[in-house]
């Protein structure tokens, strides 16, 4: 079985149209990654960028650079690069701040959109531990209830008291895909406030904000789409909604007149109201290099890979590992996947590093899961094909 496999991920291999773009990238020989989910590898073009940034840009040009190289206005440039990405059009996100930060402009000003009189905000029960946190506080700011619910449940918890839902695209530790179409038109619906959290999910997906009608969003860039760790995060605001979106954090980038200097706060237009203060230069311009790798790439036949590489994953891990030793947690149905495998596994930490000793890499969720992650653009079938017959042989 195992000689068969093998010579299925060769074809499959031989057959991609993405296996080309695996050279772009700074990878190990003799080494699986699959943690793309976490930290997205490094484009190979990427140094020899950041060199010039830091030599001639900041060391020779200084402080001209903020408009000779373009650096002002670097957020909204680099919005409108990942725009295509999750189904966004041009002037709808800006680039900056951390997803937490971002949760936090996107939630209260959804909340101050939807009205005084509703007094509730639906939260995905699975979400990433901050966007709990983060929507914790906003409540308290606002004037709030929280009520934590399974994204399946949100749809039938709406209300007229509802102001706005916090969701996960993909929940994080699972890979489940929750079904951002379906549950964003019942929210407007209900003249409740979409916000989606897309980290796991941008660069591995088709997301189609504008065409679902999605009223904020929200997403990291360090994973899939590959812009270095701690790498600015982004804001999407929908066009309809950017001249009432009431920011929580009105910084002077985001003014009308920046340089003006005023006391009073007056908003510029468009996605620069998701601007706090002055951006990190470095990391944003890391992250516009990398998404070079993006040019001329289809997010659909990411998608397509991105499925055939999990389901080969789990028809691997069937073969291979002996029955009863993990249980895959991902959801089997494609429409219900991200571009992850999560496998719960006694003593899950353990495997994990023993498995990383071998030169596959993924990443231990307590208390036992396992989790793979697929980024299309460099990990092959033979990755998957290796990394579940390296975990048959630790737990046979």
């Amino acid at each position: 079985m195992s000689d068969a496999l093998a010579d299925k991920a060769a074809a499959l291999d031989a057959a991609d149209q993405l296996a080309r773009h695996r050279d772009l990238f700074a990878l190990d020989d003799g080494v699986v990654y699959l943690d793309g989910n976490s930290l997205g590898a490094l484009p190979r073009h990427v140094p020899a960028r950041m060199q010039d940034v830091i030599t001639r840009e900041w060391g020779h040009l200084r402080i001209r650079s903020w408009e000779e190289s373009g650096w002002w206005t670097a957020p909204e440039r680099i919005g409108d690069r990942i725009a295509p990405l999750i189904g966004a059009p041009p002037g709808s996100v800006v680039v900056g701040d951390s997803t937490s930060v971002n949760v936090f402009k996107a939630l209260v000003g959804a909340v101050r959109l939807a009205g005084d009189d509703r007094d509730e905000i639906l939260v995905d029960a699975s979400t990433f531990p901050t966007d709990g946190y983060v929507a914790q506080s906003a409540a308290r700011m606002t004037g709030r209830r929280i009520r934590a619910l399974a994204p399946h449940e949100i749809v039938g918890a709406l209300g007229p008291r509802t102001a706005a839902a916090l969701v996960n695209h993909v929940d994080y530790r699972t890979g489940r895909l929750n079904d951002l179409p379906g549950t964003t038109a019942a929210i407007r619906a209900a003249g409740a406030v979409a916000v989606w959290d897309l980290c796991h999910s941008a660069g591995a997906l088709p997301v189609g904000l504008d065409a679902h009608g999605v009223d904020f969003a929200v997403g990291c860039t360090y994973k899939y789409l590959n812009g270095g760790p701690g790498s600015p995060a982004y804001l999407y605001v929908r066009g309809e909604h950017q001249a009432r979106f009431d920011t929580p954090l009105p910084g002077w980038n985001s003014h009308e007149d920046p340089f003006g200097m005023r006391p009073a706060y007056a908003p510029g237009e468009g996605a620069v109201r998701g601007r706090v203060g002055t951006p990190d230069i470095l990391s944003m311009l890391a992250l516009e290099s990398a998404l070079d790798v993006w040019d001329g790439v289809s997010i659909d036949a990411v998608r397509a890979k991105s499925l055939a590489l999990t389901d080969f994953f789990l028809e691997c891990v069937e073969a291979y590992v002996p029955a009863g030793r993990v249980t895959s947690v991902t959801p089997a149905a494609a429409a219900e996947r991200g571009s992850q495998v999560s496998l719960s596994c006694e003593k899950a930490g353990d495997v994990m590093s023993a498995l990383t000793e071998r030169g596959v890499v993924g990443d231990f969720r307590r208390p036992d899961v396992l989790r793979f992650g697929f980024t299309p653009l460099y990990v092959g079938f033979a990755d998957a094909q290796r990394a579940a017959s390296e975990l048959a042989a630790l737990l046979s």
